[in-house]
């Protein structure tokens, strides 16, 4: 069996940021809130997605694009694959994970955000992998719609298209209070969304014992 895989640390993830924004250009790299958002888009698909098809986004999240050559992808995506590791098993367990998403002020710098415009770059880069691999969305549209409206519900309307029955369902909900309640809502969405994809086995139902039978006729003497 594997060793579990080792969460990143904070200085690993603010090294993980720094390699992403050494990403050359023409490339466009998502940030680590919108990387973590995408990783668990991908693992929430009913089929596997392979590595190198999920990969190529994470270094350029529009087209997909190859690197050149010249640029050494290796360190960034071994510290990707470690997060995927971690969220894969929370996944697979029906366990709480930490999202990645970090508070930050308001258009007042006095303010605090609202809790839709910190967690809208992690459900971005959600949107993006269900966009990028659709077989998600392909799932019952019934089991998918209250989960999907607890997530997309931080998005901008606009960007909803063609979605009546989803619009529908994020109207008929409160927004989250505070940052605590908005977290909440994604993980347990998203386990929610797991029960769908990536159904646990169900264990076996004990068999019955055969039944006894009685003893033999006794014969006259």
């Amino acid at each position: 069996m594997k060793a579990p895989a080792e969460p990143l640390n904070e200085a690993e993830l603010e090294h993980l940021q720094t390699l992403l924004d050494q990403v050359p250009a023409p490339l466009e790299p998502l940030d680590v809130s919108m990387l973590d958002g995408y990783l668990v888009g991908v693992l929430l698909q009913p089929k596997a997605v392979p590595a190198f098809q999920w990969t190529r986004h994470v270094l350029d999240s529009e087209e997909g694009r190859n690197p050149p050559e010249r640029f050494d992808s290796r360190p960034l995506l071994a510290l990707v694959k470690r997060r995927y590791q971690q969220l894969n098993q929370a996944i697979v367990d029906r366990q709480w994970f930490d999202p990645w998403v970090f508070e930050m002020q308001g258009e007042d710098e006095e303010d605090e955000a609202e809790p839709s415009e910190v967690v809208f770059p992690w459900v971005a880069g959600f949107a993006l992998a269900t966009e990028r691999f659709p077989e998600l969305m392909r799932e019952d549209a019934a089991d998918l719609l209250e989960p999907l409206a607890a997530i997309f519900m931080h998005l901008d309307p606009d960007d909803l298209e063609d979605a009546d029955d989803l619009l529908e369902e994020i109207e008929s909900l409160e927004p989250p209070k505070d940052l605590e309640e908005a977290v909440e809502g994604l993980v347990s969405a998203c386990l929610m969304l797991a029960d769908v994809s990536r159904p646990q086995a169900k264990p076996a139902a004990p068999q019955r014992p055969p039944a006894r039978r009685g003893p033999p006729p006794r014969g006259r003497y």
